[in-house]
């Protein structure tokens, strides 16, 4: 039984989302409640089955050989799980308040629940051909959220997400025949599939393959320079580009990459070759380029955008150094800078809905009109740029801890380019806090009157992140430990 409800989890939401508009609700708030108890009752289940993982694999559908739709819960699957579960029902109290001021709602809220489902997928699926299906159906199922508002800019933003995301599976799908072909299996197995002896004195087509799928599935992980589609993503209703930057999209990417490097190709394989040595030189650039980016970018939800490359490239430069500390250092930052940036993400949308300010120049003022918004935001600020007792810091301690222990020279430049991410990330988030709390001697608050806090359904979201990054931060050692074990393939 426990078997059958790894699909239900994945099912539930899809039904669920679909059934939307089809439903003549006589009141909005009937739709919210019936959104908010699919999306609740889905995260449960999906927590039952976190603290009751089955050991069984629920095959849905058998090809030939080996090539089968199946789902298994392992550890990496369930940090991934368990993340999304999380926050997902938070983000959808959020939306019910941000999309007043929207139009085509249940469209809208269709493809939002949907999403959640997919998103599971691609952290239950049991073997590659699974993961590449939903990660397939994650593009399809997100697109109509990037152009939900039908202007100009959203359908170009769209246009472009479209492109470079099945540019991106094109490669991953060449990975995935080399993986079929080269593979003992297509299931996921912690210290990689591969058969060397069938791949006998290929070893640099074997890399490059490898190069291949990392930037396939690198496009939604906005690695360089597939990164452009994410800050104009951004033209999106708030709730879709917070999941988008900090949970459902992105991180699919990088939980990807993860699977390929750890589980199907092998990082004792991969290690000291040249394909680690140019990927990680990739990723370091990235990191420095996303944050140069954010410090000269005006527009709010832009720049948070790349701070959101940057910060992807700090979860692909721990599964880089390709040592279990480098997973473990990579599922921190996964999950930590998850919390932040959607917490740092709803406090811009909740600027916007309540002033229709988007630009960073008209936020002089703010925190005394808006003081819980930026209290919280400070808070995240503070965690993206790793102040001791946030989330930020653990993370990022823990990838310079194994970039240092791995006695790859290489590793030592990602570690400056981590203090270099610091200092700038301290000035594009700091900038903004700054403004708020510090406007000029002769600012009239006059021109401000009409901006105050949201209502609860935002608030609550944005207390509940705030006191998750500083929980994360003084009280970490629980899910270190969680993630050594998932690194190490004791859990």
């Amino acid at each position: 039984m426990n078997a059958i409800c790894l699909f239900l989890v994945v099912l539930i939401p899809c039904a669920g989302g679909i059934l939307v508009p089809l439903v003549p609700w006589k009141k909005r708030s009937h739709m919210m409640v019936y959104l908010e108890g699919v999306v609740i009752l889905n995260s449960i289940l999906v927590w039952t089955l976190l603290f009751h993982r089955p050991d069984e694999i629920f095959s849905l559908v058998d090809f030939t050989g080996n090539l089968t739709i199946a789902f298994q819960l392992d550890g990496l699957g369930t940090v991934f799980a368990g993340l999304v579960s999380f926050l997902w029902p938070l983000a959808t109290l959020y939306a019910f308040e941000y999309m007043t001021k929207e139009r085509h709602e249940k469209m809208f809220f269709m493809f939002y629940t949907i999403t959640y489902g997919v998103t599971l997928g691609i952290s239950l699926a049991e073997n590659f051909l699974t993961m590449y299906c939903f990660y397939e159906l994650l593009t399809l199922v997100t697109l109509p959220l990037v152009m939900h508002t039908m202007t100009r800019e959203a359908i170009l933003a769209s246009r472009k997400y479209l492109y470079y995301s099945i540019g991106g599976a094109a490669f991953a799908f060449i990975g995935m025949i080399f993986v079929i072909t080269y593979g003992d299996s297509i299931s996921f197995v912690l210290g990689g599939v591969m058969n060397a002896a069938k791949l006998a004195d290929g070893k640099n087509l074997f890399l490059l393959i490898y190069v291949f799928s990392f930037f396939g599935f690198g496009v939604k992980a906005a690695v360089c320079p597939f990164n452009s589609w994410l800050p104009q993503a951004g033209v999106a209703p708030t709730p879709v580009t917070a999941l988008l930057h900090a949970v459902a999209v992105v991180k699919s990417g990088a939980f990807a990459i993860m699977r390929l490097t750890f589980y199907c190709f092998g990082a004792e394989f991969l290690r000291g070759t040249w394909a680690q040595y140019l990927l990680m030189a990739v990723v370091m650039f990235t990191i420095v380029y996303g944050c140069s980016m954010a410090v000269k970018e005006t527009h709010l939800k832009r720049r948070l955008a790349y701070s959101t490359i940057s910060n992807l490239s700090y979860i692909l430069f721990g599964v880089l150094i390709m040592t279990p500390l480098g997973l473990v250092g990579a599922l921190s930052h996964m999950v930590f800078h998850a919390f932040m940036k959607i917490c740092s993400f709803f406090c811009a949308g909740a600027i916007m809905h309540q002033s229709e300010r988007h630009y960073i120049h008209q936020l002089d003022g703010f925190a005394r009109k808006m003081p819980k918004v930026f209290a919280i935001f400070t808070v995240s600020a503070f965690a993206l740029i790793g102040v001791p007792g946030l989330c930020g810091f653990i993370s990022k301690w823990n990838l310079a801890t194994a970039a240092v222990g791995s006695g790859n020279i290489l590793s030592y430049f990602g570690v400056a380019a981590l203090l270099l991410s610091a200092l700038l990330t301290a000035i594009y988030m700091l900038g903004i806090v700054v403004r708020a709390y510090f406007p000029a001697a002769d600012f009239d608050y006059e021109t401000i009157a009409d901006v105050k806090d949201p209502n609860w359904k935002m608030l609550l979201p944005l207390f509940v992140f705030a006191v998750a990054i500083v929980g994360f931060g003084l009280c970490s050692e629980p899910f270190t430990n969680l993630f050594l074990a998932v690194a190490h393939g004791s859990f």
